[in-house]
C-alpha cells in the first residue's frame, strides 16, 4: 500500500458543491482492517451529505471528466449497479465488465497484473469483484490509480461491510454497546468476515455466530475479535440469540462456494430461516439486516414488518459508494 495521509472533512454546504480538498487518508479501499474509528465517522458524516445530493439529483458534478472501470469476474447487480449509479450521480462516466472471468482476456489467460495495467490506462479508477481472496491486494499492488475491493471471493467485501456499519448507526442510532447476530454462511461468507472487523473498532460490541456446523465462521476472525477484546459466542439457538441482539444479519448460504460438495450444501441450506417467529422474539428497536440476494432464508412476509431494514440497507450503499468515489478521486 501506498502511504497514507491523515486530513480533516471539509464543511459541504447544503447545496452541493464540491471541489477538489485535502487528499483523503487511503490510495485504495481493499480490507476493512484499514478503517479506524475517525475514518469511518468522517466517511460517514460525507455519505450523509451524499443523501442530500442524491435527492437534488443531477445537482453535482464534482466527478465530471473522471472515468470509473468496473471489473468484475463474479456476478453482481446491487454492488456494481450501485457504484455505477454513484459514479454518474457525481457526474462521472463508467467503462463496465459485467462477466470479465468469461468475456475478458482472463478467459485467454491474461494475468489479473497485465489486464489491470491495461484497465488503468482507459480509467482514474478501479472497482474489481474477483473470485480469488486476495486478488484485490494484488490489483492495487498492481495499479497506479485507486482500487476499491468490491469481493475478493471468500475474503472481504470492505464497501459492504462500510454500509453495513453505517445502516446500524442510521438504524438503531448507535455503534458502541450493541449486540449483533451474525447468521448463516460464516465460513464463506465475505461480508460477515469485514463487518466483523469493524465491529471491533466500537466499544462493548458483542457479536453471537449462529451457523450450521460446516458453515461455521472462521478461527481467524475469532482470534482477532478476541485480540481486540470483543466478546463473542457460538450459538445454535436462533430463537434464543434473536430476542437478545439488536441487528440479526442474515446471509445465504453460498451454493457456488461448495464446489462439487452438493450435499453439505443441502446440510446447511434452510437450516436458520427468519420468519414471522423470529420476528415475534425480537425487541421493537432491532432490526434485519441481509447483504443480498436472499433466497429463502428470510421469508417474503418479513418484509413488511418496520424492522426489515434490508432494503434501505441496500440503498445506504449507493450513499457510501458516492462518498467513496468522491474522496478517493478528488479528496475531502
Amino acid at each position: 500500500m501506498r502511504s497514507r495521509i491523515h486530513s480533516q472533512l471539509l464543511g459541504i454546504q447544503n447545496t452541493p458543491s464540491f471541489s477538489a480538498g485535502k487528499k483523503f487518508q487511503l490510495d485504495d479501499l481493499i480490507e476493512a482492517q484499514q478503517f479506524d474509528r475517525e475514518i469511518l465517522a468522517d466517511i460517514f458524516e460525507v455519505a450523509r451529505e451524499m443523501e442530500k445530493v442524491e435527492k437534488n439529483s443531477p445537482g453535482s458534478q464534482v466527478l465530471k471528466g473522471y472515468l470509473m472501470a468496473t471489473l468484475f469476474y463474479e456476478p453482481s447487480t446491487r454492488t456494481r449497479l450501485s457504484f455505477e449509479s454513484a459514479m454518474k450521480r457525481l457526474g462521472g462516466e463508467v467503462l463496465t465488465t459485467e462477466n470479465a472471468r468469461e468475456f475478458s482476456s482472463a478467459a485467454k489467460g491474461e494475468t489479473l497484473e497485465d489486464t489491470i495495467r491495461t484497465v488503468e490506462g482507459y480509467s482514474d479508477i478501479i472497482v474489481m469483484r474477483h473470485f480469488e481472496s486476495g486478488a484485490a491486494k494484488r490489483a492495487a499492488s498492481t495499479a497506479e490509480v485507486p482500487v476499491i475491493n468490491a469481493g475478493d471471493g471468500p475474503g472481504q467485501h470492505p464497501t459492504q461491510a462500510l454500509l453495513d456499519v453505517y445502516t446500524i448507526d442510521r438504524e438503531i442510532g448507535k455503534l458502541d454497546g450493541i449486540k449483533v447476530a451474525l447468521v448463516g454462511d460464516l465460513a464463506n461468507g465475505r461480508t460477515v468476515r469485514s463487518l466483523a472487523y469493524l465491529l471491533a473498532k466500537y466499544q462493548d460490541v458483542k457479536i453471537y455466530f449462529v451457523s450450521p456446523d460446516v458453515v461455521k465462521m472462521k478461527d481467524d476472525i475469532k482470534d482477532y475479535l478476541t485480540s481486540k477484546g470483543v466478546e463473542w459466542e457460538e450459538s445454535a439457538d436462533l430463537m434464543e440469540v434473536a430476542s437478545k441482539c439488536d441487528v440479526l444479519y442474515q446471509t445465504r448460504i453460498q451454493r457456488e462456494r461448495f464446489g462439487e460438495r452438493i450435499d453439505l450444501y443441502e446440510e446447511a441450506r434452510g437450516k436458520y430461516i427468519v420468519d414471522h417467529d423470529v420476528l415475534n422474539v425480537m425487541q421493537n428497536h432491532a432490526v434485519v439486516m441481509h447483504p443480498l440476494p436472499r433466497l429463502d432464508e428470510i421469508t417474503v412476509d418479513v418484509d413488511a414488518d418496520p424492522r426489515a431494514a434490508y432494503f434501505r440497507q441496500a440503498k445506504n450503499g449507493l450513499y457510501i459508494r458516492m462518498a467513496l468515489l468522491k474522496l478517493l478521486l478528488v479528496g475531502w
